[in-house]
């Protein structure tokens, strides 16, 4: 009887011995995990210039070595399809203020809008002259919008647009808020890496 209680505890002590062997075996054949490293907070867009379809009030746009603040944002929805528009206020001495378009149709877009008289200039022709040079009309048509921050419009409403392209990347738009007089500005497109974007708080 004694026996047996030997050999039992000796294969008890066995069994414990090949059970620790193969437990160590396996913590060092697992890879040991590094510590996180720092991440790049513009990453998920590829690029370091930051991503414009985030844009929001509080934000820090630098374009042409100008820093601008994102003072509000206008989003527009037509059916299934949106875009952006956004009141940037300038870091300067003049404080003037500029817009920026964004939007993915299907690529995206980004256009640097300055607010324009345009005298009696209405997108009433398929084509229109200003300063010289001539816009098509591209699109036409209305949409949904609604506001945040400061944007000298009330929180939501239509909006009747037509936008008109013209060679090298520039433009010509008319908008109308809620049936009131049409609003104009010439824009062009900003070119990948010439803006940064710095989140606000």
């Amino acid at each position: 009887m004694q026996a047996a209680v030997i050999a039992l505890l000796a294969l008890i002590l066995v069994a414990l011995v090949v059970l620790i062997v193969v437990l160590v075996r396996r913590s060092k054949e697992r890879p040991q995990q590094e510590p996180a490293r720092p991440a790049d907070p513009f990453a998920s867009v590829g690029e370091v210039a930051g991503d414009p379809r985030s844009l929001k009030a509080g934000d820090l746009v630098e374009y042409l070595g100008t820093r601008y603040f994102v003072r509000g944002s206008v989003r527009f929805r037509e059916g299934g399809y949106t875009w952006s528009e956004h009141l940037l206020d300038a870091d300067t001495a003049e404080g003037a203020k500029v817009w920026i378009s964004v939007e993915e149709d299907p690529d995206l877009e980004v256009v640097w809008w300055t607010e324009r008289d345009v005298g009696d200039l209405r997108p009433d022709r398929p084509t229109l002259t200003l300063d010289g040079v001539e816009y098509r009309r591209e699109e036409h048509g209305t949409a949904e919008y609604r506001t945040e921050g400061t944007t000298g419009l009330g929180t939501g409403g239509r909006v009747e647009y037509a936008d008109y392209e013209g060679p090298g990347g520039r433009y010509l738009s008319f908008e109308r808020f809620d049936g009131g007089a049409w609003e104009a500005g010439t824009g062009e497109r900003v070119p990948t890496g010439t803006m940064t974007i710095y989140p606000g708080s």
